[in-house]
């Protein structure tokens, strides 16, 4: 379970890889047309080019999470990855609710409205990768041969969809009104109220439920608005802002400071690429208060580090709310917002969140590095170590044979030298890669030669398994993986 958790986990990151640079964009473009005009064209096509992927992430993750999971990580998975995807969030869209209930869609349960989300996403590049490690090799009759493999796949998923969609219709509003309910019935917790809502929130975002209780207390779902109400400086100081004002020392400095606590808890010689990833992540996060793509990183590869990650939110929003200090944002707590909501009249001494941030920076950073350390949790940049019990990990140093650059790329000649290692077409099941080393799956693991691998001058060789070997090749592991795909194809 723990493997199809990382393996997931890894499947994230190419979808998560985009959400910096959206979040950048949106960030941006809100500057402009907050401090220089509403009617920058300049400024509404950043923020349009920004939501044009924050409001796709359902998506997005479909089709990441399809391709990352299948065992080839083909195209085919892909696509039906987004046919799943389609399937679900038009048969539990409100109108597909309303025409299958006979009901005017305004009758229709709100939590359809809500079905578009990052869980569906997951569960559609779930199903879609399962559909394909079946029925991609399937041949059926000669009749019907066109349907045949990777073509079978995506009609399969459909299909399978299709029964999700039909469970989903009778559990999903039970999910979903529960947690609005909730949400309604710790309003009256004050200060105690925010901090649940906060460990709450950050708890449910690898489902996408979070929107269900943010809409509670940000929107008008129970008379709080506390969005609106902030930005039309209505309300109670010191009481409206207090479901947004906790979020800032943990966006702004707490999660940077654990993105640093990964950083220099990352193998020496992983550093470069965590760095790339990490530190990127981290900068959305301080600047925009976009946390996805750094809070993906870890929530599977180590989850006891996202619950207390959420556990620090809900303090966070606990201390902010019974001292009273708020502030608001209109997008997401970063220091954009941070920055446009000190003018609004009703914020109340804002700028104590900075002192908060800075503690929080403190703890989250020697928190996150202590229980890293201490459990040897696989953030990004220490994957090497994850897999195989007792498995060691060494390195070698490339002999006279290590392959150079001649008539063919560096890295296919790696490739074929690599695949000639692993016995070739017949020994070689599956292939695949993580951000620094290849995973194979092989049919014996006797006809591996693992000295012709090492005369690549790879950095080190795992065997996991009966079956499974990884090959450590650095940060340009997915060329020679593309490499040893194309080998395949020419093979067969």
């Amino acid at each position: 379970m723990m493997n199809y958790l990382q393996n997931l986990g890894r499947s994230l990151m190419l979808p998560v890889a985009v959400l910096p640079a959206a979040a950048l964009l949106i960030g941006i473009g809100n500057w402009i047309l907050n401090l220089i005009s509403q009617d920058s064209v300049i400024g509404n096509f950043l923020t349009s080019g920004g939501n044009a992927i924050l409001g796709n992430l359902g998506v997005l993750f479909a089709v990441g999470v399809a391709v990352g999971m299948s065992k080839e990580q083909d195209g085919a998975a892909g696509l039906s990855g987004l046919v799943s995807w389609l399937v679900a969030t038009t048969v539990l869209s409100v109108s597909g609710v309303a025409g299958l209930q006979g009901i005017e869609e305004s009758a229709v349960n709100p939590a359809f409205g809500n079905i578009a989300n990052v869980f569906i996403g997951i569960l559609s590049g779930i199903v879609a990768s399962i559909m394909y490690n079946r029925f991609s090799n399937v041949r059926l009759p000669d009749a019907l041969a066109f349907f045949s493999g990777k073509r079978l796949v995506p009609i399969m998923s459909a299909a399978a969809m299709m029964v999700v969609s039909a469970v989903l219709f009778f559990v999903w509003p039970i999910v979903y009104n529960g947690l609005v309910s909730f949400g309604e019935a710790i309003i009256g917790l004050e200060a105690v109220g925010a901090g649940i809502y906060g460990f709450l929130n950050r708890l449910l975002i690898p489902t996408g439920l979070h929107h269900a209780l943010n809409s509670v207390f940000w929107f008008d779902v129970a008379g709080i608005n506390d969005i609106a109400n902030f930005w039309a400086s209505e309300g109670e100081k010191g009481i409206t802002g207090r479901y947004q004002a906790g979020f800032y020392p943990i966006m702004m400095f707490g999660l940077p400071a654990a993105a640093l606590a990964m950083y220099h808890t990352a193998k020496t010689k992983r550093k470069k690429q965590a760095a790339s990833l990490l530190m990127a992540a981290a900068f959305a996060s301080f600047f925009t208060g976009v946390t996805e793509a750094l809070e993906f990183s870890f929530m599977f590869l180590a989850p006891v580090l996202f619950v207390v990650h959420a556990a620090l939110t809900g303090l966070s929003m606990f201390i902010a709310a019974l001292f009273e200090w708020t502030a608001g944002f209109s997008f997401s707590a970063g220091f954009v917002d941070y920055t446009l909501s000190l003018a609004v009249p009703i914020a109340n001494q804002p700028y104590m969140l900075l002192v908060q941030g800075l503690v929080f920076a403190v703890i989250y950073y020697f928190l996150f590095r202590f229980l890293i350390l201490k459990f040897d949790l696989k953030t990004p940049g220490r994957e090497a170590d994850e897999p195989g019990e007792g498995a060691v990990e060494e390195s070698y140093e490339a002999d006279d044979e290590t392959p150079v650059a001649g008539e063919k790329d560096e890295t296919a000649v790696m490739a074929e030298k690599i695949y000639e290692g692993l016995g070739g077409d017949e020994n070689v099941r599956t292939v695949d890669n993580c951000v620094s080393r290849l995973r194979l799956e092989v049919e014996d693991m006797d006809k591996v030669d693992q000295d012709k691998i090492k005369k690549t001058g790879v950095p080190g060789i795992n065997v996991v398994g009966k079956h499974n070997i990884q090959v450590v090749v650095g940060t340009q592991v997915q060329f020679v993986a593309d490499e040893i795909r194309k080998i395949r194809k020419k093979d067969k």
